[in-house]
């Protein structure tokens, strides 16, 4: 059963190195991050399932150990996604799930075995919401860290240029992240998030299918578009 659930964005300029010189400009975001993942500490679970977007409409599994690197960055950073002996030296983490294993390293969890679950992006809501059931019932006590980005088109210089439904769709979405709105989640439009380049999308709604009954309540710790990218925190207890 889901007990907490944490919502984070996922891009690579959450980490410093990347970021470089422009670091400071997501220092807000970092710490509500750090806020949420504390959360999810609190609450005690027995697994944490890292969700966050891949290419296509499939799943992956990532056992705890994976690791991810941001070599293709230009930077000599590794990360591992919670620890194993014996991991798959040759497996590597999409890099949403990678942000999060830096994330969770960064925090220094320790508070539960930690696993990675990565969600096509163009898989549809029922297919989400399915994943979702399965991996909140795969311990009596599940945390999720939810990794995903919000539209790409807030600004003319966004990468996916200025688009006026971004706005209001990133509304939506922070809106409803924060008052834990399954409803919502589910509800949100499959082909306008791809448009828009949304990526957290898919990963929403597999949140929204694991916390079915759980009765959680939510809280929008941090909600901004710096780059023209909607990136959005919440935390479910």
């Amino acid at each position: 059963m889901l007990v907490a659930a944490a919502a984070c964005p996922c891009p690579p300029l959450l980490v410093p190195e990347i970021a470089a010189g422009a670091a400071p400009e997501l220092d807000v975001a970092r710490a509500a991050c750090t806020d949420a993942l504390g959360v999810l500490a609190a609450a005690r679970p027995g697994r944490l399932v890292v969700v966050g977007p891949v290419g296509g409409d499939g799943a992956e599994h990532h056992p705890a150990g994976t690791a991810g690197s941001f070599r293709g960055f230009g930077v000599g950073l590794d990360v591992r996604l919670g620890e194993a002996e014996g991991a798959d030296t040759e497996a590597r983490l999409p890099y949403s799930l990678a942000v999060a294993a830096w994330l969770l390293e960064r925090t220094g969890w320790s508070d539960a075995p930690v696993e990675g679950f990565g969600v096509g992006e163009s898989s549809p809501a029922e297919q989400c919401l399915r994943s979702g059931r399965g991996l909140a019932a795969r311990d009596e006590r599940v945390a999720l860290l939810v990794m995903g980005d919000a539209s790409a088109c807030r600004t003319l210089k966004a990468p996916g240029y200025l688009d006026e439904r971004a706005a209001p769709f990133d509304a939506q979405v922070a809106r409803a992240l924060g008052a834990a709105d399954l409803a919502a989640l589910t509800a949100l439009d499959t082909g306008l998030a791809h448009e828009l380049k949304v990526s957290g999308r898919a990963p929403w709604q597999v949140l929204a299918g694991a916390a079915e009954g759980a009765d959680l309540g939510g809280s929008l710790l941090y909600e901004d578009a710096p780059y023209g990218v909607g990136y959005v925190v919440a935390a479910w207890s």
